[in-house]
């Protein structure tokens, strides 16, 4: 009886070491997240593409084709003379108005 004992510890030892050394990994066998569907490309905003504006010399609002062409001039460009009230607000009567 007694060598009966010695083996259901020794079996019951083995089984627990079992299952601490080889089970599975439960950070491997638990599902992922589910990932989210991309957004459709019609659904997608694309960024208005950068002006390539540079300084060519133009000073007036006459010469200028846009409002945004006129901000820049006078934010990056010496000598404009486009902002009369100077109210950083360029061609106020023309583009910015």
């Amino acid at each position: 009886m007694r060598t009966l004992i010695i083996w259901l510890l020794i079996a019951a030892a083995a089984w627990a070491g079992w299952r601490h050394f080889f089970a599975p990994d439960p950070t491997l066998t638990e599902p992922l997240a589910p990932i989210a569907s991309p957004t459709p490309a019609a659904n997608r905003v694309l960024p208005k593409p950068a002006q390539s504006f540079q300084c060519d010399g133009r000073q007036h609002c006459s010469q200028m084709r846009s409002c945004e062409e006129a901000t820049f001039f006078i934010r990056n460009c010496p000598n404009t003379k486009m902002d009369g009230d100077h109210d950083g607000v360029p061609c106020e009567s023309q583009w910015c108005g």
